[in-house]
This record gives C-alpha cells, structure tokens and sequence, in this order.
C-alpha cells in the first residue's frame, strides 16, 4: 500500500528529499518586487510562478470573478508545463508568507486538476533558509516536458449566487479566513467596502499557525476544525478571504488535518463587496 503523501512537508525533510529525488521546486511569492526578488535569491532549484499572471486570469472587472479568478484550464496547463511538470512530477511549493502568499493556491490549483504529488514548504523560503536549504541567484531552467492534461476543476467550488443563498442558513457554513479587523470592517486596506458576509464566521487564516510561522500539528488542526465544522459536511462549508488566494491556506490546513476540502469561493470579499450584496459589521 502505497504511502499517503502529506499536503505540507516540513523544511528539513525537502533538504532530505532534495539531495536524493527529483522534484520541481517553485516559488509562489506574490508581493511587491517578488521577481526581482527571486532572482537575486531563491532555493537553488526554484522555478518563479507569478499569481497575476500564471495563476490567475486578471480582469479589470472586479466585480465579475473577484481580483484573481481563475485562468482557464488551457492556460493552466501551459503554465504547468512551463515549469516542467508533468502528471508524474512531484512539486514542492514555497512562498514568503508560511504559505499564503500564493504557495497554497498553487497546492489547491494542482489538487484540484487531480495532481498526485504536490506539497507546500512549512514555513517558506524563511524556514528553509533557516535550517541551510541550498540558495541561488540563478535563473533556473524548467525540463521540458509533455503538455500537461486536464479536463476540469474537480475540487469543489462556491459562486456568488450560492453564497448568497446559503448565507444564513444554519445548516451551512461560511468561512473567512481574513484578519479580524478587515472582517469586522474597522478596516479595508484593498477592497473598496469594509466588512463581511452576513452570516460569516471569522477564522483568520493566520491561526493555522503555531508561532506565526510553521502550521500546528495535524492533530492540532484536526481538533480545532472539527469542533469549527460541527459536523457540517464539507460540501455545506464554503471557505473565502479577500481574493481567493489566502482562502486555499485553510483548504491546506483542513488537508492537513485529514479532512475533506470544502468549497472554495475564489471571488470572495473583492467580488461580494462589488456587486450591491448585504454587508455586515461589527462597528
């Protein structure tokens, strides 16, 4: 029986891996100056991915889809075998940011097209530097490979319309996942409205971690979702944040745990908060 591979992998145990397999390394780092930023230091190995362009399908609509909707199928596809992975490839994925930054979008991108082999980095570039993870300056080179197929997004997916009408129904559950004081809506730094979606609970993604930086324990999460979820099945759970990107870091933690994944809505508070829907606050 073949071993279950765990949706994070911890920085000493990609060092191992590393040195004796053959995996793609990419980077998802998604902030100001990321590519630069890449090319004057990265994991040896590393291929850049960019979120506004490679995985996701920027509008300057915002209202239809949310800041980062996703690309098409095609366009993921070539993305992917830019990078040189393939159906068999095993991916390891790290951003800046303990895996929001885009790395776990990147993870539920893949996941979701029914890729095998495919973690995120605990802690990011930050933690592998840490314990001496090899660094480079170098424009690495993607291997060429076949074009990579797939057919559709197989995990499960919320639109605007069934937010709206499960919003406060109690036998589902609406997740955000952004920071307490943009939820509350004492604050909205990005989007042009504060607050959030009547009837949502707030569980702000940065409480998947143990010290800021490295998620807690399966077991941990595990706990902690299980008594969130109330035994709601997932397919009633939908999960959000700002864009659809910081979103996947709960997917990743629920993962993590053990748990199904629940729907994901990838418009989120930059769609919602666009189109003349109730908004809620706590002000």
């Amino acid at each position: 029986m073949s071993k279950i591979l765990s949706p994070v992998i911890q920085a000493v145990d990609l060092v191992e891996i590393y040195h004796k397999e053959k995996i793609v390394l990419i980077d998802a780092t998604n902030a100001k100056n990321a590519r630069e930023n890449y090319q004057a230091k990265h994991l040896k190995g590393a291929l850049f991915v960019d979120l506004n362009t490679q995985l996701a399908d920027v509008k300057s609509d915002v209202a239809n889809g949310g800041r980062h909707p996703l690309p098409t199928l095609k366009s993921f596809t070539n993305t992917l075998a830019s990078l040189g992975i393939s159906e068999e490839s095993n991916v390891v994925v790290y951003d800046e940011q303990n895996g929001s930054n885009a790395a776990a979008r990147f993870w539920w991108m893949l996941k979701s097209i029914g890729h095998k082999k495919v973690q995120v980095s605990d802690g990011g570039f930050t933690q592998a530097e840490k314990i001496g993870f090899p660094l480079s300056d170098t424009l690495e080179v993607a291997e060429k490979v076949p074009s990579y197929k797939a057919s559709k997004w197989m995990l499960p997916l919320a639109g605007i319309e069934e937010v709206e009408n499960i919003a406060r129904d109690e036998k589902h559950l609406i997740i955000d996942v952004r920071d307490s004081e943009r939820f509350k809506g004492k604050i909205e730094p990005i989007d042009l409205i504060a607050g959030h979606i009547p009837g949502a609970i707030n569980i702000p993604f940065s409480t998947n971690l143990n010290d800021g930086q490295l998620f807690l324990s399966p077991q941990e999460l595990r706990q902690k979702y299980q008594i969130i979820f109330a035994e709601k099945h997932s397919q009633n759970i939908i999960v959000h944040c700002g864009s659809g990107v910081t979103a996947c870091h709960t997917l990743l933690a629920v993962a993590y745990a053990g748990l199904k994944i629940p729907k994901l809505y990838i418009g989120s508070w930059s769609e919602w908060s666009r189109n003349s829907k109730l908004i809620a606050t706590e002000e």
